[in-house]
């Protein structure tokens, strides 16, 4: 292939749709163009496709922004597992992406300590266990975990027809999604084992919500603590279209090349998700005037208690005094009410007027600089 001809279709916005390059460049071979790709482009995954070839990614192409791996390697104040927002708005939107029948309001009633009362319920309740199972640190990746996830998670809430067969722990024979390492970032490690978890397919239902858990598990596994604080699928949600999108691209390349290349998925994960994660994190830890107030005596230790809480319940999102003593449900009012002036004075909250309300929410300087 001429030399000139190959620098633009490298340096192609859209190198990753196959389809669309033979559109663009009718006078490239596309046989040597896919060859000259298998040679010097795609790199090679520990994953196989159902064909037994090894699962591929453009590594020049697939680059996440250094500040969302720092923003999610900051570790959080909060230590009570799951951040609490995190976790309401991530079952809402996982459920959602699936067209799964549920309210917001069972969400809270069952992230509040509720029992579920019907089967709708059921599903959200499942989602928790598995959030708190995830986020539990004694709980290591392997496959018999996995299998423990989807059981918690998904497996025990399906109707009968959906349900595996006693003993079977898949649908069919599974490739293995441990094991071997790659030098690809962890970041898009996360996002390959998501494309995977769902091309594999494993599950007669919830292979989707299995993706995301295993998204967040392995982030969580490597040492991203702030992954506990990020909805995920809250972003996946409101760019619902592209995400299917990223998994029919692959396919329809994998028809043209015989290659599976995730880096459609890859890049979509890039662009819609880590790459909008600035700012959307409170890290009060790293707030030299928290730490210098609560070492001088200035904090007290319910204090500090409804500080935490506040990150893990409400992150960013604005909250009013009386909510917060509903919500954190060991306070008098009047200890609320010191709290949020004091913590206004220190800088680290706002307070907002709405007629004859107030609401508060972290400070600018309160969230991740």
């Amino acid at each position: 292939m001429d030399a000139a001809l190959y620098a633009r279709i490298l340096s192609d916005k859209s190198i990753s749709d196959l389809e669309k390059l033979s559109y663009k460049y009718p006078d490239a071979n596309m046989n040597e163009l896919i060859g000259l790709f298998k040679t010097s482009v795609y790199k090679s995954l520990p994953i196989r496709d159902f064909g037994g070839n090894n699962v591929v990614y453009m590594e020049n192409i697939a680059q996440v922004r250094m500040s969302a791996v720092k923003l999610l390697l900051t570790p959080h104040s909060s230590q009570g597992g799951f951040g609490l927002q995190a976790m309401e708005d991530e079952i809402t939107s996982t459920l959602t992406i699936e067209s799964i029948d549920f309210s917001r309001d069972s969400v809270r009633k069952i992230l509040q300590g509720y029992a579920p009362c019907d089967e709708q319920e059921d599903r959200i309740y499942g989602m928790k266990k598995g959030l708190e199972f995830i986020a539990d640190p004694s709980n290591a990746i392997t496959e018999e975990n996995i299998f423990a996830l989807y059981d918690i998670a998904i497996g025990q809430y399906l109707d009968a027809g959906d349900k595996l067969n006693a003993g079977d722990r898949y649908r069919h024979d599974i490739v293995s999604i441990i094991g071997q390492d790659s030098s690809m970032n962890d970041l898009l490690k996360a996002a390959a084992i998501h494309f995977y978890f769902a091309y594999l397919h494993p599950y007669f239902d919830g292979n989707g919500r299995m993706a995301r858990l295993m998204h967040m598990w392995y982030l969580r596994r490597q040492g991203y603590s702030a992954a506990l604080f990020v909805p995920f699928s809250s972003y996946i949600e409101r760019s619902r279209k592209q995400y299917y999108n990223a998994y029919t691209l692959a396919e329809k390349n994998a028809k043209i090349s015989g290659v599976l290349d995730i880096t459609p998925f890859l890049v979509y994960f890039i662009e819609h998700v880590y790459n909008k994660l600035k700012g959307s994190l409170p890290q009060a830890n790293t707030l030299d005037t928290f730490h210098q107030a609560l070492k001088n005596g200035k904090i007290t230790a319910k204090e500090k208690e409804l500080w935490n809480f506040l990150l893990s319940a409400y992150g960013t999102n604005e909250f009013s005094t009386k909510q917060l003593e509903r919500d954190f449900g060991d306070a008098a009012y009047a200890t609320i009410r010191g709290f949020v002036q004091k913590f206004t004075e220190l800088g680290l909250l706002t307070a907002q007027q709405y007629g004859n309300r107030v609401k508060y929410a972290l400070s600018q300087s309160a969230i991740l600089r």
